[in-house]
């Protein structure tokens, strides 16, 4: 064993490294790995992308922040070149990011950085909330099937912003304010419900927004906007109450663990037989998942903060997994599950709920030999006892650490490209994978050969 797994009070364990530059764009960027290493040790878990941005977003209309335990991550450093255009001084310290309270900056997203970032569109709230006018063009980030914005408009259209799409941009307009309004959103979705919040913590009178999300990034959210002195409460049935004010002070705030990077090192330990013990991770956050592991064969157990897996030689059977929001199974883990299943018994079924073509890393998988059959919504995997080394490309964020954790599982080398998308949501994946034993090399020039050191 690589750590202390049995002290999980006192084991080793392997700290995110500071980011080693920003990674933008297509790059010459690839894995070599090799695989078939059976993954052991312990880590600790980054701060969660989902919740630092839409946090990122809230200090556009805060006070001067410290918002600690953010990843580094490219989707963060464009979040933070958005907020310097929106009139904030931001910084990075170590795993914090300092903003200081807006002042002037622009209504107008660049293009360059709208279509950088997907989840960009959680800007709009506020920009609209401070400024009274936003202008900006629809966002890009992965292709992961149509992410209409109509909810976000919507309810941002109900608080009397006037917004209008000419040419692939949006123009808003809120000359004489928002104001709070009775918000019934058809369907929980996450960036609608941050976007909502965003705008009605200044706007005038009261929001009552139902069919909100409940992810606990959008829990995360609101204590940072109540650290700022929002007046937000949260009912049982989950119906979001919020009561302007007229204006937000700054905060010091940690943001929550990622659950999905938590998900992903344990599901790469699952699928290679493997025993981790992950920290600084909620393990309620992870409940769907361990569901699904535990089903499967491996063993778990959890502490406050951390969570141990210890893996059968071989998974069993996953069963039928269907994305659905929280507290469902995660659309972010279902690409990564699917590597596991490929090498489990048996067969499972995914249903994807949440996104139309989340399924894009499917051909990829198929390269290393696995039996994956998609249906429209569905996906049906039969479990191969071996996969087998190959050339495949990240399609996607989540979807790149599928095919690389199907890499790691199988015999023999595979070269990954595409990394741009890792460095999109995981920090050091290949260092924190390297810890736990797996073979796996960055490398820049094209065509380098690993150069594996043969221990005996």
């Amino acid at each position: 064993m690589r750590d202390a797994l049995n002290t999980p009070e006192k084991g080793a364990e392997k700290k995110m490294p500071f980011f080693r530059g920003q990674r933008a764009g297509v790059s010459m960027s690839h894995y070599i790995i090799r695989g078939g290493n059976r993954l052991t040790g312990t880590l600790a878990i980054h701060g969660a992308k989902n919740s630092a941005l839409p946090i990122l977003a809230a200090a556009a209309v805060c006070g001067d922040s410290m918002i600690h335990n953010c990843p580094h991550l490219t989707d963060i450093s464009v979040a933070m070149e958005i907020l310097r255009h929106l009139g904030c001084q931001v910084e990075r310290q170590g795993d914090a990011i300092v903003t200081t309270r807006a002042s002037g900056g622009d209504c107008r997203i660049p293009d360059g950085l709208m279509g950088a970032m997907r989840s960009s569109i959680v800007f709009l709230g506020g920009m609209i909330a401070r400024h009274g006018c936003a202008e900006l063009t629809l966002p890009g980030g992965c292709e992961l099937g149509a992410r209409p914005i109509d909810l976000h408009l919507g309810a941002l259209g109900q608080m009397g912003a006037s917004i209008t799409e000419s040419g692939g941009r949006l123009l808003c307009s809120a000359p004489d304010g928002l104001h709070g309004a009775r918000i019934d959103l058809s369907f929980p979705s996450v960036g609608a419900t941050e976007n909502t919040i965003i705008a009605a913590a200044t706007a005038r009178g009261k929001t009552v927004l139902t069919g909100a999300a409940r992810e606990p990034e959008i829990l995360d959210l609101i204590d940072f906007l109540q650290g700022c002195g929002a007046n937000i409460a949260v009912e049982l049935d989950g119906t979001i109450l919020v009561e302007g004010v007229e204006q937000l002070k700054g905060t010091d705030h940690r943001v929550i663990p990622d659950r999905v990077a938590a998900g992903t090192y344990l599901c790469a330990a699952a699928m290679t037989g493997g025993e981790v013990l992950i920290r600084e991770v909620v393990p309620s956050h992870l409940s769907s998942c361990l569901a699904v592991l535990t089903k499967a064969g491996c063993r778990v157990s959890c502490g406050p903060n951390w969570v141990r897996l210890t893996a059968p030689p071989r998974l069993g059977e996953l069963g039928t997994i269907k994305t659905m929001p929280y507290p469902g199974f995660p659309t972010d883990m279902q690409s990564v599950m699917m590597a596991a299943a490929a090498t489990a018994q048996g067969t499972t079924v995914f249903v994807e709920n949440i996104f139309e073509s989340r399924y894009r890393h499917v051909p990829e998988l198929r390269k290393l030999g696995a039996n994956i059959v998609v249906e429209g919504r569905a996906a049906v995997v039969t479990g191969t006892q071996q996969l087998t080394g190959a050339p495949m490309a990240c399609t996607d964020l989540r979807g790149g650490a599928a095919v690389v954790l199907g890499a790691l599982a199988a015999q023999g080398e595979s070269i990954v490209t595409g990394l741009e998308h890792i460095d999109r949501g995981y920090d050091d994946l290949e260092g924190n994978l390297t810890c736990l034993g797996a073979e796996i090399k960055r490398s820049e020039k094209v065509g380098e050969k690993a150069g594996w050191i043969e221990t005996g």
